[in-house]
């Protein structure tokens, strides 16, 4: 056999090599795109959204809060504690009639608080107490993003809040708060509202779907 036979072989045992080592990194990029995809439901589009499009991005950021977060384990609550919180939230609810905006404030204290008390990072660092709780409820965090975006919204100027807005953010907000307040649920679980949790989720917004009308504005 040639010298000049022997090279084209390796050449071409070398260029098949490249495409299999460069189909094989496509592949696991799609199944880890896939996988942050089932993990994260519609925070996955979030994050798209706030990299403008690129997936490529988004991907590293939400693989960066399975890294950091993935392995934290739920802290159960006693029934009295889980009584409690249930009790803040019925007030916060009443509360809006009247003071809409309180009661934002109040709801975005409780979900701090009610994460901290289930093993989350404290709510005093709201972005890493956000993050952990995105990658164990991702399904229904966002309900807290709005809340405390609203509750951290200043009442001057053009920093006004529409009732209606605020009210918004307390239904969606509800669908985490009865998440973090119920018994502790498997991971697989808590990433999707399947089952009792997304009936809760469902039925969630009705015990106090008040007449928009009772509801002063801000």
């Amino acid at each position: 056999m040639s010298t000049g036979l022997i090279i084209a072989l390796i050449v071409i045992v070398a260029a098949v090599l490249i495409v299999a080592a460069v189909l094989t990194l496509r592949g696991r990029g799609s199944q880890h795109g896939r996988g942050l995809k089932r993990r994260f439901g519609p925070e996955y589009d979030r994050a798209v959204a706030r990299h403008d499009g690129d997936e490529k991005a988004a991907e590293r950021e939400l693989a960066e809060r399975v890294e950091r977060h993935g392995s934290l384990r739920e802290q159960p609550l006693e029934p009295a504690e889980r009584q409690r919180y249930e009790d803040r939230w019925t007030a916060a609810q009443e509360r809006f009639v009247d003071s809409p905006r309180e009661a934002v404030a109040e709801a975005d204290r409780l979900l701090a608080e009610l994460a901290k008390a289930r093993g989350f990072p404290d709510g005093g660092q709201y972005e890493e107490q956000f993050n952990a709780l995105s990658v164990h409820h991702a399904h229904h965090v966002h309900g807290y993003r709005r809340v405390h975006a609203v509750a951290s919204v200043r009442q001057d100027g053009d920093g006004r809040t529409d009732t209606e807005d605020m009210r918004a953010a307390m239904v969606e907000a509800r669908a985490l708060f009865e998440d973090l307040v119920g018994p502790t649920r498997s991971r697989e679980e808590s990433r999707t509202p399947t089952g009792e949790s997304h009936a809760r989720a469902s039925r969630g917004h009705q015990p106090w779907a008040f007449n928009r009308r009772h509801a002063k504005g801000s």
